[in-house]
């Protein structure tokens, strides 16, 4: 592993306090070339996180403040008649960066959201007939509010599997809480002041790097047996999808590279087995009725699969 992912870590664990696990799957999805949707209440640095991540990588960021009025093209951009000389003119949009922040993206209707569909996975953007290629580098980091849903529309399944992570932000420590207020009150510390680690270029060898991680057919087959578990339990209403055994498996990769290992293991699945999951599988309702969660059917699912050896 480069000493500057090492470098990396640890100045955005020092940034954002209380969340390391978090911050991990949020890197391992970004080096594995996925978009991550984040849900937590407010005020808890859902978009600190993305800001500081976006700048220790040294790349362009962007951020759209979701609204029930957005139109299409206020994301992907739009053609304009230029009369001084009377042509057309494309005037690009905020899509066009290496991180863009999609803050409460479940505020604007469906029609607006499927804007960013075909970015997330083609890397492409369509004005007026025309395609544009995005950046080599190009995440979509989204994040929404689970505890309000006046005036909000509920992401469709399709735009939900496009992401690679769905990630829950809980509140920190005590002893993590306090630290922040000192930091910020007492020390008058700045935590939007971050320089860059990495450059675009370095992040891309790292990528290459990541993609030589060896996955080898034990563990693909613990990848499908989880995957298609969701599929045959009764717990689950709708199982997840082929992407998902993708996502897992590149997250694996990345999270297992994040550890100094050039190896996936069965524990690496684990890890991130149920941030992959949570978005894409739906509980049968006599589940919900009885007040279990999906995470705690994830795991138990999880559970019940032989490690292989």
């Amino acid at each position: 592993m480069k000493p500057e992912i090492t470098s990396l870590m640890e100045k955005f664990e020092e940034r954002i306090v209380g969340q390391g696990t978090n911050l991990k799957l949020l890197l391992s999805s970004v080096l594995a070339g996925g978009h991550v949707l984040i849900e937590g209440v407010p005020g808890t640095g859902k978009t600190l996180m993305v800001k500081t991540l976006s700048r220790l990588l040294g790349g362009s960021f962007n951020r759209i403040q979701f609204t029930p009025d957005l139109l299409p093209s206020d994301i992907t951009g739009s053609t304009i008649y230029n009369m001084k000389d009377s042509s057309f003119q494309t005037i690009k949009g905020p899509i066009f960066t290496n991180v863009l922040l999609a803050d409460e993206i479940n505020r604007t209707p469906a029609k607006t959201q499927a804007a960013l569909l075909e970015a997330m996975e083609e890397k492409q953007v369509t004005i007026q007939g025309e395609t544009y290629p995005l950046e080599d580098v190009f995440f979509v980091v989204a994040t929404q509010n689970p505890i309000e849903f006046e005036g909000t529309y509920p992401l469709p399944e399709a735009q939900q599997d496009r992401f690679l992570f769905k990630l829950d932000i809980d509140f920190p420590s005590f002893e993590e809480e306090k630290s922040v207020l000192r930091q910020v009150i007492v020390n008058h510390a700045d935590r939007s002041d971050v320089e860059s680690v990495l450059d675009m270029e370095t992040f891309l060898t790292i990528r290459r790097e990541i993609e030589e991680v060896t996955l080898n057919d034990s563990v693909l087959d613990y990848i499908m047996q989880i995957v298609r578990k969701t599929r045959e339990t009764e717990s689950i209403r709708f199982g997840a999808s082929t992407r998902a055994a993708i996502s897992i498996g590149k997250a694996g990769r990345s999270w297992a590279y994040l550890s100094g290992r050039d190896y996936v293991t069965p524990d690496d699945i684990k890890m991130v087995a149920r941030p992959a999951l949570r978005h894409r599988v739906q509980l049968s309702p006599h589940v919900e009725l009885e007040g279990l969660t999906i995470d705690q059917v994830i795991q138990e699912l999880i559970g019940s699969i032989t490690v292989p050896r």
